[in-house]
């Protein structure tokens, strides 16, 4: 097991690499389940899409042979369409352990969903950069092979995407429910929520799991999840077809983040093609159409940033949130947007003075409906942070995420691995032991890369 020693770059106040290294790595070891890490032992109890592939990208630092069983177990449940679940069910624990659990989800109604329950939904395709990275981070012969078992895998996630969810044809995927942006009671989803015909009561049917193991005025509302639940409903009651979504499902939306990690994960999938003697190509072509649809459909040349597009009313919608910064995780964003949304970044929404040492807020601070202690629409995350900062790097302005990457490690410092941060007051939110905060710390700690540019889109492997 290696650790931080001196290449931990600079630290600030408390935060004593060592001691920090051993906090992630025991909060990673315990929890891990047997071939998977559960995002939290108490609100997350399963197996998340988008948590594996951060996660794997801390456990290459640590134990690689983790970092592989962990992608490869999530693979293992990808439905026969392609698509990646955004929960895969551990069948050994009780039912009623988590809301929506696998009896509410029923995956067995479609005939391309594994034997494994599993939900209908996706997250955020960032798993071939945590493939890439979980390579970089540890080369080997078992990596190799792991990366050649993946890469099929990867390119039937991407597949489905391209497809199956280009629901308006123009380039672009559509998510249908806040819960595949990732983010999922941000403010963006707003508009689109309040057209979604669902009650309060009717959670009157189910117990919510998350309240009682975290404050709930932390937490999305009632009314959220009603709706939350009336849209998986729909999509479950069309045994998760996507064909004809744009005619009878109640939320559709193209959001900037998902589409982002779409266009980074073909950028990483060119660079795993090399290592493989495969053609990156059709990758990098497939890179440049994702990033032209995406300054095409959801770049706003006014407010300088990117808007997810509510596809039943074909308009961007207006919040500044952190989903707008993320398209700087494409390498060739043209130089206006990239500059503009660089801009966003640095503004009193987001940053302070120019200057990226203060925790990323989820939303805009100074927004009227910003709220620090709830979930998406204010809190610090360490994996946004971490995208923006591989953002800023790749985009030349490695000032700031030298700024961003030293307030990622002053929240551990101060609060511990927690779930997500108030981001003012640093103050620990959510779970206290949460695995892709432990794992991405540790991916910071280790950074010993020139801050000149990013190493995991589109660039030679590092040696």
């Amino acid at each position: 097991m290696t650790g931080p020693g001196v290449a931990a770059g600079p630290s600030t106040g408390s935060a004593d690499p060592a001691r920090l290294w051993r906090l992630a790595v025991a909060t990673l070891e315990g929890n891990w389940e047997h071939d998977h890490t559960v995002p939290s032992r108490t609100l997350y109890p399963h197996q998340w899409s988008w948590d594996s592939a951060f996660i794997a990208i801390g456990w290459a630092h640590v134990h690689p042979d983790r970092a592989w069983t962990e992608l490869t177990s999530l693979f293992d449940a990808q439905w026969a369409d392609g698509r990646v679940p955004h929960i895969v069910f551990n069948p050994a624990l009780p039912v009623g352990s988590y809301f929506p659990g696998p009896e509410f989800w029923n995956s067995a109604l479609a005939g391309a969903a594994p034997a494994v329950a599993t939900s209908g939904l996706i997250q955020p395709p960032v798993h071939a950069l945590a493939a890439l990275l979980a390579y970089r981070r540890a080369p080997s012969e078992r990596g190799r092979s792991a990366l050649r078992r993946l890469y099929p895998r990867l390119l039937a996630q991407q597949r489905y995407l391209a497809t199956a969810r280009d629901v308006a044809g123009d380039g672009l995927a559509a998510i249908v429910h806040p819960w595949e942006s990732g983010v999922d009671n941000s403010p963006a989803w707003d508009a689109p929520m309040a057209a979604v015909p669902a009650d309060a009561a009717v959670m009157s049917a189910y117990r919510r799991h998350d309240t009682a193991h975290a404050d709930a005025a932390h937490r999305p509302t009632d009314l959220d999840y009603a709706r939350y639940v009336a849209i998986v409903a729909s999509y479950r009651d069309h045994r998760y077809a996507d064909d004809g979504l744009a005619g009878r499902h109640p939320w559709l939306v193209e959001c900037p983040l998902l589409n982002a990690a779409a266009g980074a994960a073909e950028h990483a999938l060119a660079d795993i093609a090399t290592l493989l003697g495969a053609d990156p190509g059709p990758h990098r072509q497939r890179a440049a159409r994702i990033t032209e649809a995406l300054v095409r459909r959801l770049y706003d040349p006014v407010t300088g940033t990117f808007h997810p597009r509510d596809l039943r009313t074909d308009r961007l919608i207006p919040a500044r949130t952190a989903l707008g910064l993320m398209p700087l995780l494409l390498p060739d964003l043209p130089a206006g947007p990239a500059a503009t949304v660089m801009e966003e970044a640095c503004s009193a929404r987001f940053g302070l003075a120019r200057r990226m040492d203060r925790p990323l807020p989820s939303h805009d601070r100074t927004a009227p409906d910003f709220e620090p202690l709830r979930y998406w629409r204010g809190p610090s995350w360490l994996n946004l942070a971490w995208l923006l900062h591989r953002g800023l790097r790749a985009h030349g302005r490695p000032d700031l995420a030298a700024g961003l990457r030293r307030s990622m490690i002053d929240l551990v410092a101060r609060a511990g691995c927690h779930e997500y941060f108030h981001p003012d007051t640093g103050a620990g939110l959510g779970s206290p032991a949460f695995a892709w905060t432990a794992a991405l710390l540790l991916d910071v700690l280790a950074d010993n890369e020139p801050d000149d540019g990013a190493d995991g889109v589109d660039g030679a492997e590092p040696g």
